[in-house]
């Protein structure tokens, strides 16, 4: 059961070497999330699952609690199909996006995957610098990215699109497939190996979905309908789950995202725009900010024509968002920390003495 999931020797290791380990402990993988539960893959089959009281005392966040695609440890409870996560093995990669709300939080998307297919459709959906936003985090996760351009069959400059995308994917393969008409699959062979967990991610109705039952042959997703004059669909995916499928790699599918909403991805962003921090090298200044500096190796590629102003526009939006992120996240750190500090004093000059009377 567990190697359909792809559990291997390394896995192994790591399961024998966590601390705690006891004789009625066995390794899950999470396959799917929901709201307060999870479904889980053990070597008994799939389980229910809920994560401890200790686990939730010591969760210091949400990115903390399990994800899917995360290898857990896990006490199976006996004549029921429900199990008690203790623990999880460590990460080798987690895409991970800033969670809704007001207050800066990281929410993993998904965890353990080898390969990032980041989906978008050739019709109204098609959008480089959104790929770019999906990029930088998928070169945060640590896992290799892949861009898809889905629904080729519906475009009639399909090459054209690819060079677009290449330019602003410096090093990350592109590729065009059609699940209507069957076009593109054997592109993705190198990336469906065995043992292997694939990530799909993108908007609402780039085909996520139509690709999970095309690679598959079966009907594993529902798929809604989309209208393509304006490339507005509904989502079909509703939680993030794992599917094992048939030639022993592992998709996971991903509910559609309205916009990515980037977290602490410094790492990624430099990755993703590695071409222009390479021409940023050569400026004069090292602190140059590509504006009106003498010297300004990026500006003069502007000038020259070699760098496209969509991206340095694209490059320039995106680092203002994470440095105001990094700032949020630090601000919100310190006003923790300060009412920490706070009860921490209010408990350590409380003292009974205060109340006794003579």
């Amino acid at each position: 059961m567990l190697e359909a999931y792809g559990w291997n020797t390394t896995w192994q290791q790591l399961f024998d070497a966590a601390p705690g380990h006891a004789g009625n402990l066995v390794p899950a993988r999470v396959t799917a999330q929901f709201t307060n539960q999870y479904r889980i893959a053990a070597d008994v089959g799939e389980l229910t699952a809920e994560v401890s009281g200790k686990f939730q005392f010591q969760a210091a966040s949400r990115s903390d609690y399990p994800a899917v695609g995360d290898w857990v440890i896990v006490q199976p409870l006996p004549g029921e199909r429900r199990a008690v996560i203790h623990s999880l093995l460590p990460r080798r990669t987690a895409m991970i996006r800033r969670a809704a709300g007001s207050v800066p939080e990281e929410q993993v998307i998904g965890a353990n995957m080898d390969t990032l297919f980041i989906v978008n459709a050739l019709n109204g959906d098609y959008n480089v610098s959104k790929i770019e936003r999906y990029l930088v985090a998928a070169w945060e996760s640590g896992a290799t990215p892949v861009v898809l351009l889905t629904k080729a069959d519906l475009c009639e400059e399909v090459d054209l699109r690819i060079a677009e995308v290449e330019a602003a994917a410096p090093g990350v393969p592109v590729l065009a497939v059609s699940a209507v008409q069957d076009w593109g699959r054997s592109a993705l062979a190198p990336y469906l190996q065995p043992g292997r967990t694939i990530a799909v991610t993108g908007s609402s109705g780039v085909g996520k979905s139509t690709l999970l039952n095309w690679l598959s042959a079966d009907e594993r997703q529902r798929v809604q309908g989309i209208r393509e004059d304006d490339a507005r669909g509904r989502h079909t995916t509703t939680h993030r789950e794992l599917f094992p499928l048939p030639g022993g790699f592992i998709m996971m599918d991903t509910p559609g995202m309205r916009e990515l909403q980037l977290w602490d991805s410094g790492d990624g962003w430099q990755e993703a725009f590695g071409d222009i921090e390479a021409l940023a090298e050569a400026c004069r200044f090292r602190d140059c900010k590509h504006g009106a500096e003498q010297g300004c190796a990026v500006k003069a590629a502007l000038r020259n024509g070699t760098l496209d102003e969509r991206r340095f526009t694209s490059y320039k939006k995106t680092g203002r968002e994470l440095a105001h992120q990094a700032r949020k996240e630090r601000s919100v750190s310190q006003r923790t920390r300060k009412s920490a500090d706070k009860r921490h004093a209010a408990r350590t000059s409380y003292s009974p003495k205060m109340f006794e009377t003579d």
